[in-house]
């Protein structure tokens, strides 16, 4: 059972007068979401949340067209798509009709800014708008998603999803002092999403969590314990650049689980006296998006792709629309969904960082004896 657990950063506490896309965008905007924060601890003691600002026009349909926010290195540009044959009815992208592939609009752009906590995670003590991320090359000129933070030695490791025309892949930023980073380039290339370091090497090697996706998935046989599709997937690098996949399979949604339609890493796995424990979302199909739930597993220290343990049953964090309640009227999302991404130790617990209905980041303190 969660010791603490509250809203610790919400839409309106964005400062939308000092976001990178005032250089070229002067429709007035709104924050969609302000969610799924990467986690770490820096050096000084403090907490730190790198939250992703979805941030929207406030009128996208503009006459005959829906606009979609682009970045260029001259600035930031509108871009319009005729309304005839497109999709709207997710309100978080818009579907282009007239190809033989399934091709996407957002309604926003998203960059990631750095909010410091005190050492508790209960207070803010500093929103870094002048070490924001914004999209700085053409593979992210649609934005930078969902950054996961890992400290290892004295350098932080931090994966995003870049996102563009171009290409839908990872990449890599890192930092001496765990607030500043720079990015490193593509690690990663088409639709590989939550992508995770883990916490400390494996004998040599940088470690991770990747999660690839597809037009189509294979069948298990009926008597397997497994549903095709998403699944949590081990690679291996000498540098944290070049990575090989493992070929022994990793975590996979298990039939009649509340995780079956697919899973994905959550947070950075961190190393237990059992093994490494990670915290990973699974969801059930449920309308548009599905009902987004947060589990845990538990691998082997020499052979994480050894899996000692998965808690799939009883989830270990779920939506809680109390939380949620005083700003209910900004949600925009018909199911329930918790989306867990990062871990930090705190003594005798741990501090669970989670997107909140895509719209809040949630602060959970829960003892580390929950995971034994």
């Amino acid at each position: 059972m969660a010791l603490h657990d509250a809203l610790i950063f919400t839409p309106d506490q964005v400062d939308l007068t000092r976001s990178p896309l005032r250089r070229g965008i002067a429709e007035p905007t709104y924050v969609l979401g302000a969610f799924n924060p990467g986690f770490t601890r820096l050096a000084n003691g403090n907490l730190l949340l790198m939250v992703r600002v979805a941030e929207a026009l406030s009128q996208p349909v503009s006459g005959a067209h829906v606009r979609a926010i682009r970045w260029t290195p001259a600035g930031y540009v509108l871009d319009n798509h005729r309304l005839s044959g497109v999709n709207m009815a997710d309100p978080r992208q818009f579907e282009l009709g007239g190809s033989k592939h399934r091709i996407l609009g957002l309604t926003s752009l998203s960059w990631l800014l750095p909010v410091e906590l005190n050492a508790d995670g209960t207070a803010i003590v500093a929103i870094h708008y002048d070490a924001a991320i914004e999209p700085a090359a053409a593979f992210q000129d649609y934005g930078v998603e969902d950054a996961r933070i890992t400290r290892i030695g004295d350098t932080w490791y931090m994966t995003t999803c870049s996102v563009s025309a171009e290409r839908h892949c990872t990449t890599l930023h890192t930092s001496r002092d765990g607030l500043h980073y720079r990015l490193e380039g593509i690690v990663l290339d088409h639709q590989n999403k939550d992508m995770i370091l883990f916490e400390g090497k494996v004998g040599t090697k940088f470690m991770a969590l990747t999660r690839p996706l597809g037009e189509v998935y294979f069948a298990y046989p009926e008597d397997s314990p497994y549903v095709g599709g998403p699944s949590i997937n081990f690679a291996q690098s000498p540098d944290a650049l070049h990575w090989k996949p493992l070929d022994a399979p990793g975590l996979r949604a298990r039939k009649g689980s509340a995780s079956a339609m697919k899973i994905g890493g959550g947070t950075q796995p961190v190393l237990t006296a059992d093994g490494w424990m990670m915290i990973y979302h699974g969801v059930e199909a449920r309308e548009t998006v599905g009902i987004y739930r947060s589990f845990w597993a538990l691998l082997d220290r020499d052979d994480p792709a050894r899996i000692l343990r998965v808690e799939d049953e009883v989830p270990l964090l779920e939506a809680n629309p109390a939380l949620i309640a005083p700003i209910a009227h900004q949600m925009y999302l018909p199911t329930p969904v918790v989306f867990t991404t990062g871990v930090v130790e705190a003594g005798d617990d741990y501090l669970v960082a989670s997107g909140e209905a895509d719209l809040a980041c949630r602060m959970t303190r829960i003892a580390k004896a929950r995971f034994q």
